[in-house]
C-alpha cells in the first residue's frame, strides 16, 4: 500500500500539456512544406509554409525557426490576417526561451485575430489561448490553465468548428484534472477527447497522446488493468515510426504500468529505451522525466541504493530542478529512500527541506494574490489621479461648475474606496477560509499517511505470522512428529520382548498415549498450516476445516459458489485464516450450535457470510476491547482492501458479512 501511494504522490506532477505537436512522420511534414515553397508563386502560401516550418523547427532548431518566421513575415506583405498570424508563430518560437514574452505575443495575436469573424481565425485564437495556458501551467499555475481552457480555448474551437482543436482542449482539461488527482473527471474528459478525435478523423498523433494520457490516468487511479488496452492501441499507431518523439510518452506510460504491476525489470527496460531515444534527439527534460520514472521503479522494487543514486543525479539537473513540483517530489522521495536505507539523519534533513519548500510554495501563492490586489489598488489610485487632473483642467476653464464638479469627484472617490475596501475584506475572508481548508486537507493527508503506515505494519506482521506458522508446522510434523513416531515403534518392539503381563499392560498404555500425542501434534500442525490448502486449494481446505470443527454439539453448514482455483496462495491463506477465526469465535466464544458459512466469488470480489445462533455480543463494546481475534480479522480484511459488517446483539446470534478484493 505504501508503494502505490508513494507512486501516485510523485507522478501527479509529471504530466504537462505541450503546445501544438508535430505529426508522427515529421520528415514527411518538412518535405511537404519545402515542396510547397518550391512550386508555388503565391506570397500568401509561401508565408503560411514558412510559418509552419517555423513552428516545427521551434522545438528542434531555434535558428531555423527564427529564419522561417522572418521569411513568413516578409511574404505576408500588407495582408492583415497573415500579419496577425506572425505574432502567433513568434510566440511559438519564444515558448522555451522567453515564456513571458511568448504569453504577451499570444495575447497580441488573439487581439489582432479577433477582428476576423472566420473559422480559421477562431481556430488560431483557440490555439493561442491553449498555448498561453500551457505556459501558465509550466509556471505551476494549473488553475489558470484550466480557466483558459474552459472559458477561452474550448468555446473558440467550438465556434470555429475545428473538432481536432476541441478534442485537444478536452484532453488538456483531462490532464489538469489528472494532475490534481481528480481521476474520475480526468477519465471523462480523456474519453471525450478520444471520441472527438475519432469522429473528426484527426491526425494520428493527437489520438496517440490521448491514449497515453488515459493510460496514465488509469494507472494512477488504481485501475491498472484498463491501462494495458490503451497502451496497446497507442503502440499500434506508433509502431511504424520508431524515431517518433511520441514514443517517449509511450515508454513513460508503459514504465508506470509495469511498475504498478510489480514487473520492475520490464519497467526499467522500457524506460531505458525512452532515455536512449531522448538522448538521441537531445531532449534533456524528456530524458530526465523518464529517469524520474526509473527512480520510482527502483524505489518500489526496494532497490533503495539505485533509487538514491537516481534521485541524486536528477537533483543535479537544472531542467528538472526548475520546477517546484519536481523539487518537492525529489525531496520527499529522497527522505523515504534514506529512511529505508536506515540513514535517519539525511532522511530527516530531506523531509525538512520538503516541508519548508511546501510551506514556501503556499506563501508564494499568497504573495501572488496580494500582489494582484496591489496592482488593482494602484490602478484605482492612478484613475483617481487622472480624474483629478481632468477636474483641474475643467476648473481652469469652467469656474462656474467648480463646486458641483468637486462634489461629484469626491462622491466617486468615496464609492471607489468603499468598493476597494469591500473587495479587500471579501478577499481577506476568502483567504482565511482557504487557509483553514488547506490546514484541514494537510491534516487529512497526514492521517491517511498514518493509516497507510499502520496497514503496512499490520501486513508485515501477518506475513511474519504466516511464515512462522509454516516453519513451526513443518518442524512439529517432520521433527517432533517423527521422533514421537519412532519412540512408539521402539516401544512396541520392547513390548514383544517383555514377559511380565503387568509390564506389557503398562507399556501398551504408554504406547496409546504416544498415539494420542502424535494425533494431537498432527492436528496442531494442520491448524498452523493446513496441507490441504497448499495441495488441493481453498475450497477443499475450507470444507475440511468445517468438518474438523463439527461434533455432536456443533453443526456447520458450508456452502461454496464460484470459488476459483487461480487465487494467489497468499490470498487463499488470508481467506482461510479469516474463516478459521470466524468459526473459532462462533464455537468458543459465542457457543453456537448451528453455523451457516457461505463463501462465494464474483470475478475479483470474494464474499464471506457467517450466521450463527450463539449468544451474540455488543458490537460497540467489542470495538473497544483489545482482543486479537477480531483485530486479526480486520487487519486481514484491510490487507485485501475489503470491508466487514457485523450485525449482532446479546442472545440474538451474529451475522458477519465480509467483502474482499482478490485481484
Amino acid at each position: 500500500m505504501r508503494r502505490l501511494s508513494f507512486l501516485i504522490f510523485l507522478v501527479t506532477a509529471t504530466s504537462w500539456c505541450s503546445g501544438q505537436a508535430p505529426p508522427l512522420n515529421e520528415k514527411a511534414l518538412t518535405d511537404s512544406l519545402e515542396n510547397v515553397l518550391q512550386r508555388t508563386t503565391s506570397d500568401s502560401i509561401r508565408a503560411r509554409a514558412h510559418y509552419s516550418l517555423s513552428e516545427y523547427w521551434a522545438a528542434h532548431d531555434s535558428l531555423k525557426s527564427s529564419q522561417n518566421l522572418e521569411k513568413g513575415k516578409q511574404y505576408s506583405g500588407k495582408n492583415s490576417f497573415l500579419q496577425a498570424l506572425y505574432y502567433y508563430y513568434e510566440a511559438n518560437t519564444l515558448k522555451k526561451s522567453a515564456p513571458d514574452r511568448s504569453q504577451s505575443a499570444f495575447l497580441k495575436a488573439d487581439t489582432l485575430l479577433s477582428r476576423f469573424n472566420t473559422s480559421e481565425a477562431y481556430s488560431f485564437r483557440s490555439k493561442a489561448w491553449y498555448d498561453y495556458g500551457a505556459i501558465a501551467q509550466r509556471k505551476d499555475d494549473y488553475k489558470a490553465f484550466a480557466d483558459v481552457l474552459l472559458n477561452k480555448a474550448i468555446p473558440l474551437a467550438q465556434q470555429a468548428g475545428d473538432q481536432t482543436v476541441v478534442g485537444k482542449d478536452y484532453l488538456a482539461v483531462g490532464i489538469v484534472f489528472k494532475n490534481a488527482g481528480q481521476f474520475d473527471k480526468a477519465e471523462t474528459y480523456c474519453l471525450k477527447a478520444i471520441e472527438t478525435f475519432k469522429n473528426a478523423h484527426s491526425p494520428t498523433h493527437e489520438l496517440v497522446t490521448a491514449y497515453h494520457t488515459i493510460a496514465e490516468n488509469y494507472s494512477l487511479s488504481a485501475q491498472n488493468a484498463k491501462a494495458k488496452p490503451a497502451l496497446d492501441s497507442a503502440w499500434k499507431l506508433l509502431a511504424p515510426f520508431p524515431e517518433s518523439e511520441y514514443l517517449l510518452d509511450h515508454y513513460a506510460a508503459e514504465g508506470m504500468y509495469y511498475t504498478l504491476e510489480g514487473k520492475f525489470k520490464e519497467a526499467l527496460a522500457s524506460l531505458d529505451k525512452g532515455i536512449q531515444l531522448a538522448r538521441k534527439k537531445g531532449l534533456r527534460y524528456e530524458e530526465q522525466r523518464l529517469q524520474m520514472q526509473q527512480f520510482y521503479a527502483y524505489f518500489n522494487d526496494n532497490n533503495f541504493v539505485k533509487a538514491k543514486e537516481m534521485a541524486t543525479l536528477l537533483m543535479q539537473q537544472n531542467e528538472t530542478m526548475k520546477l517546484v513540483t519536481n523539487r518537492l517530489q525529489l525531496f520527499y522521495g529522497m527522505a523515504l529512500t534514506c529512511e529505508n536505507l536506515r540513514q535517519m539523519a539525511p532522511a530527516y534533513t530531506w523531509m525538512k527541506r520538503y516541508s519548508e519548500l511546501s510551506d514556501s510554495l503556499t506563501k508564494a501563492q499568497l504573495t501572488n494574490d496580494v500582489h494582484a490586489l496591489e496592482i488593482k489598488f494602484r490602478n484605482a489610485e492612478k484613475q483617481k489621479e487622472i480624474d483629478a487632473l481632468k477636474a483641474k483642467s475643467i476648473q481652469d476653464t469652467l469656474h462656474t461648475k467648480n463646486a458641483r464638479l468637486v462634489n461629484s469627484l469626491l462622491g466617486a472617490a468615496i464609492v471607489i474606496l468603499l468598493v476597494v475596501l469591500l473587495f479587500a475584506v471579501f478577499v481577506y475572508r476568502s483567504k482565511q477560509k482557504l487557509a483553514v481548508q488547506k490546514e484541514l486537507s494537510y491534516r487529512q493527508h497526514l492521517h491517511e499517511i498514518e493509516q497507510q503506515q499502520q496497514l503496512q505494519f499490520s501486513q508485515a506482521v501477518l506475513q511474519g505470522e504466516e511464515q512462522e506458522r509454516r516453519r513451526l508446522a513443518r518442524d512439529l510434523h517432520d521433527g517432533l512428529g517423527g521422533m514421537l513416531a519412532g519412540a512408539k515403534i521402539n516401544l512396541s518392539a520392547q513390548i514383544e520382548d517383555t514377559y511380565s503381563q503387568d509390564q506389557r499392560a503398562e507399556l501398551e498404555k504408554i504406547t496409546l498415549q504416544l498415539d494420542h500425542s502424535v494425533t494431537e501434534l498432527r492436528r496442531i500442525a494442520h491448524n498452523m498450516m493446513p496441507v490441504n490448502l497448499l495441495k488441493f486449494g481453498l475450497k477443499t481446505a475450507l470444507k475440511d476445516l468445517c468438518e474438523s470443527l463439527m461434533n455432536d454439539a456443533t453443526r456447520i453448514d458450508f456452502q461454496d459458489l464460484g470459488i476459483e482455483d487461480t487465487l494467489r496462495e497468499e490470498v487463499q491463506i488470508h481467506i482461510y485464516r479469516i474463516v478459521q477465526e470466524l468459526l473459532s469465535n462462533a464455537i468458543r466464544h459465542a457457543q453456537a450450535t448451528n453455523i451457516i458459512l457461505q463463501c462465494s466469488q464474483n470475478d475479483h470480489i470474494f464474499f464471506i457470510t457467517q450466521e450463527d445462533n450463539g449468544k451474540g455480543f455488543d458490537t460497540q463494546a467489542a470495538g473497544k476491547e483489545k482482543g486479537i481475534g477480531l483485530s486479526n480479522i480486520r487487519n486481514r480484511v484491510g490487507f485485501l482492501k475489503g470491508k466487514i459488517d457485523i450485525d449482532s446483539a446479546a442472545n440474538e446470534g451474529t451475522t458477519i458479512n465480509i467483502e474482499l478484493h482478490v485481484d
